[in-house]
């Protein structure tokens, strides 16, 4: 595959993921009738089946990463240049804000929307390094051990961090910004941003050394791995 048609996947999957993260919030918020939890499941729910599935199709074009920690990971294991994983990542970040924007135009809200909606704890923090943390990791053992098992693990697995994290397990920068442009369910004020990312960039540098160590070798170099 070219750079482009992989650049492409990159960015309408991650449209696609906001989309579904957004707009299953939005959804489940207002059926929810005020009960939060019934609104996380949906949201959840939702986010892990469509996560799956954007893994399958996209993962033979671009190795469906559609999260910049992980093209990190990729370029630290040699399997993207630094032009290759800088076009991913302006995909990513690209994908994700007009994801957000096609949810707001679907369920007839505001395009532009700037979240006021607080996660601002050291624990939400921590959360995000945990969450991180074991995402990359299931992504490089899976990818050693039983690389077609990726897309149920990457979902099943987000889908189980909605629930055991504090932050409701953001794991990718560019979710992150871009959920910061949506006063929504899904949504996280522009203030508490930095702490979310640089818990998501701790945790995906601390399981990549976790994976190199646990290995004993370099993680294999294809097939390209998968991610949220």
């Amino acid at each position: 595959m070219t750079l482009g048609r992989a650049a492409a996947a990159e960015g309408i999957g991650t449209a696609l993921l906001l989309a579904i993260v957004v707009g299953s919030g939005i959804m489940g918020e207002r059926l929810a009738q005020g009960n939060a939890a019934v609104a996380l499941l949906a949201n959840a729910i939702a986010t892990g089946a469509g996560l799956y599935t954007l893994i399958v199709i996209f993962g033979p074009v671009s190795g469906a990463h559609f999260n910049p920690v992980v093209s990190a990971v990729s370029l630290w294991e040699r399997r993207l240049t630094r032009y290759q994983g800088a076009v991913y990542v302006l995909a990513q970040f690209g994908g994700a804000f007009a994801g957000v924007a096609a949810a707001h135009s679907m369920f007839g809200l505001p395009v532009v929307q700037i979240s006021a909606r607080l996660r601002p704890t050291l624990g939400e923090g921590l959360g995000e390094v945990i969450a991180t943390f074991g995402l990359v990791l299931v992504i490089l053992l899976a990818l050693r051990f039983k690389a077609e098992a990726i897309p149920v693990a990457v979902a099943a697995f987000i889908t189980s961090a909605y629930w055991f994290t504090s932050s409701t397990s953001f794991a990718n920068p560019a979710v992150t910004v871009a959920r910061a442009m949506t006063d929504t369910f899904a949504g996280i004020s522009p203030q508490n941003v930095p702490l979310f990312v640089i818990g998501q960039s701790l945790g995906g540098a601390a399981a990549a050394l976790f994976a190199r160590w646990l290995l004993g070798e370099k993680v294999a170099a294809s097939p390209e791995p998968h991610c949220q």
